[in-house]
């Protein structure tokens, strides 16, 4: 079987939204991409509103990564095949009895946005395999024009790099013509972003959300901005006596985030690394972002940011999912991959179904 396009995505979840009217509502998202793509979303759950408790998932953020939205697309699909059976799931050793199906589907909303970037998918899948941004329109006076913004740099997290960080200790860029990691104009200047940003506009009962990657095995947490810290409150990213100090590692500045939430944020990603791992013995790690490497404008840690930059928003905890070891593997890895990231999700919405998270 082959990777879905980009209109087998959008029919896919279309048809699921029909067949399943009791348990699904689609979501039109409002930006059209520069190419005037339309983008959706589907919202899974016998309580489908703002206020219900909500778990959101995206994938296809950068195009060269095959794998996510088929992921998420055969996600929507199993739990509402699950759902219409009365069976549980299965991936390798990571099992979800239909008890627990059932109390997901009862007790929160899952916001699945399969493929957030289609411009840059279509060209990806048709022209060039290993392009990862989207296909924005970058006017530069000395070659005309460029091409592209890579969208997990262009969320209102730190978004001026070169004003907050260090030189050089972030990985991204301010040069249009940057191949994978220009930030984009301004921040949410792109249509993509500010689709991710309505929705969480638009859901406000989402307290988790979970960005799906490659191609890293692991389970990444806020903060991706500098090392975490649990003592010093006022080193924080909207304190800008730290600004050109962020992105080292140990040095005097680390990112504060609060005791309780580093060990929810852990807790989780464990939980998640864990199924992912049962599914066929592949190891992921779970840790914070950090630890891969510093960035800024990302949309996991722009999800946790929002509660500290208005206090009437609610707490979201940020998640990165980097399944498997190649952006667009062969088909029994694709399989495996597939499955990792359905089974780490399912993990992390049977436990917000507790309410021990």
């Amino acid at each position: 079987m082959s990777y879905y396009n980009y209109d087998e995505i959008v029919t896919a979840v279309h048809l699921l939204a029909q067949d399943h009217p009791d348990l699904t509502t689609l979501i039109e998202l409002p930006n059209l991409t520069e190419q005037s793509r339309a983008s959706y979303a589907l919202s899974i759950g016998r309580k489908r509103a703002g206020e219900t408790s909500t778990v959101m998932v995206l994938g296809g953020v950068h195009a060269r990564e095959w794998v996510p939205p088929d992921a998420l697309t055969s996600l929507a699909a199993d739990i509402l095949g699950a759902a219409q059976s009365g069976t549980g799931l299965a991936y390798g050793g990571a099992v979800f009895s239909a008890t627990e199906i059932a109390a997901i589907l009862d007790g929160v909303q899952l916001i699945l946005f399969p493929c957030v970037n289609p411009d840059g998918r279509v060209y990806s899948q048709t022209v060039d395999n290993n392009w990862r941004k989207n296909r924005s329109v970058n006017s530069v006076n000395a070659v005309g024009v460029c091409h592209g913004v890579d969208l997990n740099r262009n969320f209102d997290i730190l978004w001026d790099f070169e004003d907050h960080f260090l030189p050089g200790s972030v990985a991204s860029s301010s040069d249009p013509c940057h191949p994978t990691l220009y930030a984009g104009a301004s921040a949410n200047s792109e249509p993509e972003t500010r689709n991710v940003i309505w929705l969480l506009d638009n859901f406000p009962g989402t307290g988790w959300f979970v960005d799906v990657h490659s191609f890293i095995p692991g389970v990444l947490h806020s903060w991706g901005l500098d090392q975490n810290q649990s003592d010093e409150p006022d080193q924080n990213f909207r304190n800008p006596v730290f600004d050109g100090k962020r992105g080292a590692p140990n040095d005097d500045y680390g990112e504060f985030l609060p005791l309780a939430d580093a060990g929810r944020l852990q807790g989780l990603s464990c939980i998640m690394r864990d199924a992912a791992t049962d599914v066929a013995g592949d190891i992921y790690d779970a840790m914070p972002a950090f630890n891969l490497y510093a960035t800024s404008g990302a949309s996991d840690d722009y999800a946790y940011s929002r509660h500290y930059t208005d206090e009437n928003r609610a707490k979201i905890l940020g998640f990165t999912i980097e399944c498997g070891r190649e952006f667009q593997p062969d088909e029994g890895i694709r399989v495996q991959n597939i499955k990792e990231i359905c089974a780490s999700i399912l993990a992390l919405l049977r436990e917000a179904t507790r309410g021990t998270s």
